[in-house]
Protein backbone atom coordinates (compact mmCIF):
# COMPACT_ATOMS: atom_id res chain seq x y z
CA UNK A 1 0.00 0.00 0.00
CA UNK A 2 1.30 3.31 -0.71
CA UNK A 3 -0.43 6.41 0.67
CA UNK A 4 0.14 9.73 -0.64
CA UNK A 5 0.29 13.36 0.23
CA UNK A 6 -0.90 15.50 -2.80
CA UNK A 7 -0.34 18.91 -2.81
CA UNK A 8 -3.75 21.00 -4.58
CA UNK A 9 -3.69 23.94 -6.24
CA UNK A 10 -0.07 24.58 -6.70
CA UNK A 11 2.68 24.35 -9.46
CA UNK A 12 4.08 20.90 -10.18
CA UNK A 13 7.32 22.47 -9.36
CA UNK A 14 6.34 23.45 -5.95
CA UNK A 15 4.83 20.72 -5.38
CA UNK A 16 7.28 17.95 -6.55
CA UNK A 17 10.51 20.03 -4.45
CA UNK A 18 10.50 17.79 -1.50
CA UNK A 19 10.88 14.62 -2.09
CA UNK A 20 11.26 12.05 0.83
CA UNK A 21 10.78 8.28 -0.40
CA UNK A 22 11.17 5.05 1.25
CA UNK A 23 13.28 5.38 3.87
CA UNK A 24 10.97 6.87 5.98
CA UNK A 25 8.15 4.36 4.78
CA UNK A 26 10.41 1.79 6.05
CA UNK A 27 9.67 3.25 9.66
CA UNK A 28 5.62 3.85 9.39
CA UNK A 29 4.57 1.07 8.08
CA UNK A 30 2.19 1.69 5.13
CA UNK A 31 3.37 5.17 4.60
CA UNK A 32 5.74 4.88 2.09
CA UNK A 33 6.28 7.87 -0.22
CA UNK A 34 5.69 11.97 1.23
CA UNK A 35 5.72 14.91 -0.75
CA UNK A 36 5.53 18.16 0.61
CA UNK A 37 6.17 21.34 -1.62
CA UNK A 38 8.58 24.14 -1.24
CA UNK A 39 5.84 27.33 -0.20
CA UNK A 40 2.18 27.61 -0.37
CA UNK A 41 1.29 24.33 0.67
CA UNK A 42 -2.12 23.48 -0.40
CA UNK A 43 -4.59 21.22 1.42
CA UNK A 44 -3.41 17.67 1.82
CA UNK A 45 -5.64 14.97 1.07
CA UNK A 46 -6.62 12.54 4.05
CA UNK A 47 -4.16 9.25 4.81
CA UNK A 48 -4.44 7.50 7.92
CA UNK A 49 -1.07 8.78 8.63
CA UNK A 50 -1.68 12.24 8.06
CA UNK A 51 -3.45 12.44 12.17
CA UNK A 52 -0.04 12.38 13.18
CA UNK A 53 1.77 15.67 14.67
CA UNK A 54 4.24 15.50 11.65
CA UNK A 55 2.03 17.03 9.21
CA UNK A 56 0.93 19.79 11.61
CA UNK A 57 4.39 21.22 11.03
CA UNK A 58 4.15 20.85 7.29
CA UNK A 59 1.14 22.96 7.43
CA UNK A 60 1.98 25.35 10.33
CA UNK A 61 5.61 26.28 9.20
CA UNK A 62 5.63 29.14 7.24
CA UNK A 63 9.11 29.00 5.80
CA UNK A 64 8.59 25.82 3.03
CA UNK A 65 11.99 24.37 3.24
CA UNK A 66 12.04 24.29 7.06
CA UNK A 67 8.59 22.59 6.64
CA UNK A 68 10.12 19.92 5.03
CA UNK A 69 13.03 19.25 6.52
CA UNK A 70 10.89 19.47 10.38
CA UNK A 71 8.15 17.11 8.90
CA UNK A 72 11.31 14.50 7.78
CA UNK A 73 12.98 15.27 11.32
CA UNK A 74 9.74 14.63 13.05
CA UNK A 75 8.69 11.51 11.53
CA UNK A 76 12.06 10.05 11.81
CA UNK A 77 12.86 11.28 16.00
CA UNK A 78 8.99 10.15 16.42
CA UNK A 79 9.05 9.64 20.16
CA UNK A 80 7.87 7.31 21.96
CA UNK A 81 8.82 4.75 19.41
CA UNK A 82 5.70 4.36 18.15
CA UNK A 83 3.11 6.67 15.93
CA UNK A 84 -0.67 6.55 16.45
CA UNK A 85 -2.75 6.37 13.77
CA UNK A 86 -6.97 6.17 13.80
CA UNK A 87 -5.84 2.51 12.96
CA UNK A 88 -3.79 1.19 16.07
CA UNK A 89 -0.32 1.45 16.77
CA UNK A 90 2.92 0.18 14.69
CA UNK A 91 6.11 0.11 16.31
CA UNK A 92 8.92 2.24 15.10
CA UNK A 93 12.81 0.51 14.87
CA UNK A 94 15.03 1.98 17.20
CA UNK A 95 17.85 3.97 15.24
CA UNK A 96 21.60 2.58 15.55
CA UNK A 97 24.71 4.18 13.67
CA UNK A 98 28.25 3.04 13.54
CA UNK A 99 31.40 2.85 11.47
CA UNK A 100 35.18 1.87 11.49
CA UNK A 101 38.02 4.14 10.17
CA UNK A 102 39.82 2.89 6.78
CA UNK A 103 43.21 2.99 8.35
CA UNK A 104 45.72 0.09 7.49
CA UNK A 105 43.55 -3.18 7.42
CA UNK A 106 40.61 -4.31 9.70
CA UNK A 107 41.68 -6.66 12.14
CA UNK A 108 39.86 -9.02 14.47
CA UNK A 109 39.76 -6.65 16.92
CA UNK A 110 37.62 -4.25 14.73
CA UNK A 111 35.67 -7.57 13.98
CA UNK A 112 34.50 -8.76 17.44
CA UNK A 113 34.52 -6.13 18.77
CA UNK A 114 32.18 -4.16 16.24
CA UNK A 115 30.97 -5.57 12.53
CA UNK A 116 30.17 -8.93 14.32
CA UNK A 117 27.92 -6.94 16.34
CA UNK A 118 26.64 -5.18 13.68
CA UNK A 119 25.50 -8.29 11.76
CA UNK A 120 23.24 -9.06 14.69
CA UNK A 121 22.21 -5.55 15.14
CA UNK A 122 20.76 -5.26 11.69
CA UNK A 123 17.81 -7.48 12.24
CA UNK A 124 16.76 -5.30 15.33
CA UNK A 125 17.11 -1.93 14.45
CA UNK A 126 17.32 0.38 11.95
CA UNK A 127 21.06 0.63 10.77
CA UNK A 128 23.78 2.74 9.26
CA UNK A 129 26.92 1.84 9.38
CA UNK A 130 29.38 3.82 7.32
CA UNK A 131 33.45 3.82 6.40
CA UNK A 132 34.64 6.96 8.79
CA UNK A 133 37.04 8.33 5.90
CA UNK A 134 37.31 11.43 7.30
CA UNK A 135 38.14 10.54 10.58
CA UNK A 136 41.35 8.63 9.14
CA UNK A 137 42.77 11.92 7.69
CA UNK A 138 43.67 13.25 11.23
CA UNK A 139 47.08 11.82 11.15
CA UNK A 140 49.23 11.73 8.12
CA UNK A 141 47.76 9.43 5.74
CA UNK A 142 48.55 8.12 2.14
CA UNK A 143 46.34 10.03 -0.51
CA UNK A 144 47.01 6.91 -2.79
CA UNK A 145 46.19 4.12 -0.39
CA UNK A 146 42.71 6.17 1.68
CA UNK A 147 40.40 5.26 -1.59
CA UNK A 148 41.63 1.76 -1.89
CA UNK A 149 41.24 1.40 1.57
CA UNK A 150 38.02 2.89 2.10
CA UNK A 151 36.75 0.51 -0.83
CA UNK A 152 38.29 -2.62 1.13
CA UNK A 153 36.41 -1.30 4.18
CA UNK A 154 33.39 -1.84 2.57
CA UNK A 155 33.71 -4.84 0.99
CA UNK A 156 34.59 -6.37 4.20
CA UNK A 157 31.21 -5.06 5.80
CA UNK A 158 29.33 -6.68 3.32
CA UNK A 159 31.78 -10.04 3.29
CA UNK A 160 31.00 -10.13 7.30
CA UNK A 161 27.44 -10.30 7.30
CA UNK A 162 26.28 -6.71 7.05
CA UNK A 163 23.34 -6.78 4.87
CA UNK A 164 22.67 -4.07 2.25
CA UNK A 165 18.72 -4.98 2.04
CA UNK A 166 18.91 -4.37 5.91
CA UNK A 167 21.56 -1.83 6.73
CA UNK A 168 22.74 1.34 4.74
CA UNK A 169 26.48 1.39 3.96
CA UNK A 170 28.14 4.07 2.61
CA UNK A 171 31.06 6.30 2.91
CA UNK A 172 31.19 9.40 5.20
CA UNK A 173 32.41 11.75 3.27
CA UNK A 174 29.87 11.35 0.22
CA UNK A 175 27.52 12.53 3.26
CA UNK A 176 28.77 16.07 3.65
CA UNK A 177 26.45 17.20 6.02
CA UNK A 178 28.86 15.19 8.62
CA UNK A 179 31.27 18.35 7.65
CA UNK A 180 29.15 21.21 7.90
CA UNK A 181 27.19 19.73 11.20
CA UNK A 182 31.00 19.17 12.58
CA UNK A 183 31.67 22.96 11.93
CA UNK A 184 28.19 24.39 13.96
CA UNK A 185 28.94 22.34 17.04
CA UNK A 186 32.66 23.22 16.98
CA UNK A 187 31.28 26.87 17.87
CA UNK A 188 28.79 25.83 20.76
CA UNK A 189 31.12 23.26 22.42
CA UNK A 190 33.35 24.68 25.46
CA UNK A 191 37.64 23.99 23.87
CA UNK A 192 38.15 22.85 27.54
CA UNK A 193 35.39 19.60 26.94
CA UNK A 194 38.16 18.78 24.18
CA UNK A 195 41.29 19.16 26.02
CA UNK A 196 39.63 16.70 28.23
CA UNK A 197 39.61 13.92 25.93
CA UNK A 198 42.10 11.28 26.64
CA UNK A 199 42.83 9.73 23.15
CA UNK A 200 44.03 13.47 22.37
CA UNK A 201 46.44 13.46 25.36
CA UNK A 202 47.77 10.25 23.86
CA UNK A 203 48.46 11.14 20.10
CA UNK A 204 49.07 14.37 20.72
CA UNK A 205 52.17 13.79 22.93
CA UNK A 206 53.39 11.49 20.09
CA UNK A 207 52.63 13.77 17.17
CA UNK A 208 54.34 16.39 19.44
CA UNK A 209 53.71 19.86 18.13
CA UNK A 210 52.83 18.81 14.47
CA UNK A 211 49.92 17.35 15.89
CA UNK A 212 47.13 18.58 13.43
CA UNK A 213 44.04 20.66 14.67
CA UNK A 214 41.51 18.06 13.50
CA UNK A 215 43.15 15.29 15.97
CA UNK A 216 41.52 17.90 19.07
CA UNK A 217 37.99 18.27 17.24
CA UNK A 218 37.76 15.09 15.89
CA UNK A 219 35.24 13.67 18.76
CA UNK A 220 32.99 16.71 17.21
CA UNK A 221 33.37 14.92 13.90
CA UNK A 222 32.28 12.05 15.98
CA UNK A 223 29.20 13.51 17.82
CA UNK A 224 27.99 14.30 14.27
CA UNK A 225 28.17 11.30 12.71
CA UNK A 226 25.47 10.07 15.49
CA UNK A 227 23.61 13.43 16.58
CA UNK A 228 23.08 13.48 12.37
CA UNK A 229 21.06 10.31 12.13
CA UNK A 230 18.77 11.25 15.52
CA UNK A 231 20.43 7.90 16.48
CA UNK A 232 18.66 5.77 19.91
CA UNK A 233 21.57 3.66 20.27
CA UNK A 234 25.55 3.43 19.34
CA UNK A 235 27.64 0.34 19.61
CA UNK A 236 31.11 1.51 21.38
CA UNK A 237 33.47 -0.59 23.27
CA UNK A 238 34.46 0.96 26.89
CA UNK A 239 37.02 2.88 25.07
CA UNK A 240 35.00 5.05 23.53
CA UNK A 241 32.53 5.68 26.04
CA UNK A 242 34.66 8.91 27.12
CA UNK A 243 33.42 10.57 23.28
CA UNK A 244 29.65 9.25 23.51
CA UNK A 245 29.64 11.16 26.64
CA UNK A 246 31.00 14.28 24.80
CA UNK A 247 28.28 13.90 22.26
CA UNK A 248 25.65 13.81 24.77
CA UNK A 249 26.82 16.64 26.36
CA UNK A 250 27.11 18.69 22.88
CA UNK A 251 23.45 17.24 22.21
CA UNK A 252 21.88 18.45 25.89
CA UNK A 253 24.12 21.74 25.31
CA UNK A 254 22.33 22.76 21.36
CA UNK A 255 18.90 21.68 23.30
CA UNK A 256 19.56 23.47 25.94
CA UNK A 257 20.73 26.60 23.79
CA UNK A 258 18.22 26.38 20.59
CA UNK A 259 15.59 24.19 21.66
CA UNK A 260 12.97 24.48 24.08
CA UNK A 261 9.75 26.87 23.61
CA UNK A 262 12.14 28.37 20.73
CA UNK A 263 12.35 25.64 18.81
CA UNK A 264 8.69 24.50 19.11
CA UNK A 265 7.81 28.13 17.68
CA UNK A 266 9.66 27.55 14.46
CA UNK A 267 8.07 24.00 14.43
CA UNK A 268 10.24 21.70 16.00
CA UNK A 269 8.83 19.04 18.21
CA UNK A 270 9.20 18.02 21.02
CA UNK A 271 11.66 20.69 22.21
CA UNK A 272 15.13 18.97 21.13
CA UNK A 273 16.97 19.38 18.40
CA UNK A 274 18.82 16.53 18.83
CA UNK A 275 17.71 13.17 20.27
CA UNK A 276 20.56 12.11 22.93
CA UNK A 277 21.85 8.88 22.40
CA UNK A 278 22.51 5.51 24.45
CA UNK A 279 25.43 3.48 24.53
CA UNK A 280 25.26 0.12 23.40
CA UNK A 281 28.01 -1.98 24.82
CA UNK A 282 28.34 -5.83 23.27
CA UNK A 283 29.12 -8.32 26.95
CA UNK A 284 31.87 -9.95 25.24
CA UNK A 285 34.64 -9.46 22.70
CA UNK A 286 34.26 -5.25 23.07
CA UNK A 287 37.34 -4.89 23.45
CA UNK A 288 40.28 -7.52 21.69
CA UNK A 289 43.95 -7.29 23.07
CA UNK A 290 47.09 -7.33 21.51
CA UNK A 291 48.87 -10.85 20.52
CA UNK A 292 52.01 -8.98 21.84
CA UNK A 293 50.97 -7.40 24.65
CA UNK A 294 47.45 -8.51 26.60
CA UNK A 295 47.14 -4.97 28.11
CA UNK A 296 47.42 -3.21 25.18
CA UNK A 297 44.42 -3.19 22.76
CA UNK A 298 44.50 -4.96 19.27
CA UNK A 299 45.42 -1.50 16.55
CA UNK A 300 45.55 -0.79 13.16
CA UNK A 301 48.30 1.54 14.26
CA UNK A 302 50.58 -0.90 16.10
CA UNK A 303 53.77 -0.81 14.75
CA UNK A 304 54.24 -4.81 14.57
CA UNK A 305 51.93 -6.97 12.47
CA UNK A 306 52.36 -9.73 15.08
CA UNK A 307 50.50 -8.01 17.22
CA UNK A 308 46.95 -8.53 15.35
CA UNK A 309 44.99 -11.03 13.42
CA UNK A 310 44.02 -8.85 9.56
CA UNK A 311 40.76 -10.23 8.41
CA UNK A 312 42.29 -11.00 5.03
CA UNK A 313 45.33 -13.10 6.55
CA UNK A 314 46.52 -16.24 5.09
CA UNK A 315 45.99 -19.46 7.25
CA UNK A 316 49.70 -19.61 7.05
CA UNK A 317 50.00 -15.93 8.70
CA UNK A 318 47.70 -16.84 11.42
CA UNK A 319 49.40 -19.63 12.12
CA UNK A 320 52.53 -17.86 12.51
CA UNK A 321 51.41 -15.16 14.40
CA UNK A 322 49.24 -17.29 17.17
CA UNK A 323 52.62 -19.46 17.27
CA UNK A 324 54.62 -16.61 17.98
CA UNK A 325 52.17 -14.67 19.93
CA UNK A 326 52.85 -13.16 23.66
CA UNK A 327 51.52 -16.03 26.49
CA UNK A 328 53.16 -17.36 30.43
CA UNK A 329 54.73 -19.87 31.65
CA UNK A 330 51.33 -21.16 33.70
CA UNK A 331 49.97 -24.50 32.77
CA UNK A 332 46.18 -24.77 32.09
CA UNK A 333 43.79 -22.14 30.58
CA UNK A 334 41.35 -19.73 32.61
CA UNK A 335 39.37 -16.86 32.47
CA UNK A 336 39.31 -13.93 34.66
CA UNK A 337 42.98 -14.53 36.01
CA UNK A 338 43.89 -10.69 36.44
CA UNK A 339 47.79 -11.84 35.88
CA UNK A 340 47.28 -13.47 32.90
CA UNK A 341 45.75 -10.97 30.59
CA UNK A 342 47.19 -12.91 27.33
CA UNK A 343 45.55 -16.10 28.49
CA UNK A 344 42.34 -14.42 29.57
CA UNK A 345 42.44 -12.61 26.15
CA UNK A 346 42.87 -15.54 23.82
CA UNK A 347 40.61 -17.67 25.73
CA UNK A 348 38.01 -15.05 24.41
CA UNK A 349 38.93 -14.67 20.77
CA UNK A 350 38.61 -18.69 20.95
CA UNK A 351 35.44 -18.50 22.36
CA UNK A 352 33.86 -16.07 20.04
CA UNK A 353 35.26 -17.65 17.02
CA UNK A 354 34.21 -20.82 17.92
CA UNK A 355 30.62 -20.11 18.86
CA UNK A 356 30.83 -21.71 22.46
CA UNK A 357 29.98 -21.23 25.42
CA UNK A 358 32.94 -19.84 28.19
CA UNK A 359 31.75 -22.98 30.32
CA UNK A 360 32.27 -25.27 27.51
CA UNK A 361 35.54 -23.38 26.52
CA UNK A 362 36.87 -24.19 30.33
CA UNK A 363 36.03 -27.96 30.05
CA UNK A 364 37.74 -28.53 26.68
CA UNK A 365 40.51 -26.04 27.27
CA UNK A 366 41.36 -26.26 31.28
CA UNK A 367 43.87 -29.56 31.20
CA UNK A 368 45.69 -27.91 27.84
CA UNK A 369 49.39 -26.29 27.59
CA UNK A 370 50.19 -23.41 25.31
CA UNK A 371 51.87 -25.80 22.48
CA UNK A 372 48.01 -27.84 22.60
CA UNK A 373 45.98 -24.89 22.78
CA UNK A 374 47.67 -22.68 19.88
CA UNK A 375 46.92 -25.07 17.16
CA UNK A 376 43.50 -25.48 18.28
CA UNK A 377 43.02 -21.71 18.48
CA UNK A 378 44.58 -21.11 15.03
CA UNK A 379 42.05 -23.79 13.54
CA UNK A 380 39.03 -22.01 15.06
CA UNK A 381 40.21 -18.79 13.72
CA UNK A 382 41.18 -19.94 9.71
CA UNK A 383 37.84 -21.91 9.79
CA UNK A 384 36.07 -18.89 10.72
CA UNK A 385 37.39 -16.05 8.71
CA UNK A 386 37.70 -18.17 5.31
CA UNK A 387 33.58 -17.55 4.54
CA UNK A 388 34.34 -14.13 5.07
CA UNK A 389 37.26 -14.10 3.03
CA UNK A 390 36.03 -16.02 0.11
CA UNK A 391 32.53 -13.49 0.20
CA UNK A 392 35.41 -10.36 0.10
CA UNK A 393 36.90 -11.97 -3.06
CA UNK A 394 33.39 -12.31 -4.58
CA UNK A 395 32.48 -8.65 -3.81
CA UNK A 396 35.74 -6.57 -5.16
CA UNK A 397 35.14 -9.24 -8.25
CA UNK A 398 32.10 -6.34 -8.63
CA UNK A 399 33.24 -3.32 -8.47
CA UNK A 400 29.79 -1.93 -9.97
CA UNK A 401 27.95 -3.95 -7.28
CA UNK A 402 29.68 -2.22 -4.60
CA UNK A 403 29.58 1.27 -6.14
CA UNK A 404 25.97 1.09 -6.22
CA UNK A 405 25.49 -0.36 -2.50
CA UNK A 406 27.49 2.70 -1.32
CA UNK A 407 25.29 4.63 -3.62
CA UNK A 408 22.30 3.75 -2.03
CA UNK A 409 23.57 3.93 1.01
CA UNK A 410 24.65 7.60 0.67
CA UNK A 411 21.68 8.30 -0.52
CA UNK A 412 19.85 7.15 2.33
CA UNK A 413 22.00 8.47 4.30
CA UNK A 414 21.68 11.69 2.97
CA UNK A 415 17.74 11.92 2.94
CA UNK A 416 18.01 11.95 6.90
CA UNK A 417 21.38 13.90 7.50
CA UNK A 418 20.67 16.64 5.34
CA UNK A 419 17.01 17.28 7.39
CA UNK A 420 18.71 17.32 10.61
CA UNK A 421 21.31 19.85 9.43
CA UNK A 422 18.73 22.02 7.98
CA UNK A 423 16.82 21.71 11.21
CA UNK A 424 19.80 22.85 12.98
CA UNK A 425 20.82 25.77 10.74
CA UNK A 426 17.31 26.90 11.25
CA UNK A 427 17.00 26.63 15.28
CA UNK A 428 20.87 28.69 14.79
CA UNK A 429 19.08 31.21 13.26
CA UNK A 430 20.68 31.37 10.03
CA UNK A 431 18.28 32.43 6.79
CA UNK A 432 17.00 29.43 5.33
CA UNK A 433 17.68 29.02 1.63
CA UNK A 434 14.84 29.39 -0.81
CA UNK A 435 14.24 27.49 -3.91
CA UNK A 436 13.92 29.95 -6.92
CA UNK A 437 10.19 29.57 -8.49
CA UNK A 438 9.81 28.60 -11.96
CA UNK A 439 7.28 30.87 -14.08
Amino acid sequence: MVARACLTGAPLALRSSCFLPSLYGNRMGTLQHVYCGFSGLGKIQSSRWFDHPAWASIQNVRAGAFACASAAQTLASSSPDTLQGTAGQVALKKRVVSGVQPTGTIHLGNYLGAIKTWVSLQDLYETFFFVVDLHAITLAHSAEELARATRTSAAIYIACGIDPSKASIFVQSHVQAHSELTWLLSCVTPISWLNKMIQFKEKSRKSGEDVGVGLLTYPLLMASDILLYQSDLVPVGEDQRQHLELTRDVADRVNHLYGGRKWKKLGGRGGRVFKVPEALIPPTGARVMSLTDGMAKMSKSATSDLSRINLLDTPDEIANKIKRCKTDSVVGMEFGNEERPECNNLLAIYQLVSGKTQQEVVEECAEMSWGQFKPVLTEALVMHLQPIQEKYAEVVADPVYLDSILAEGAAKANLIADSTLQNVYNAMGFLPKKKPIAF
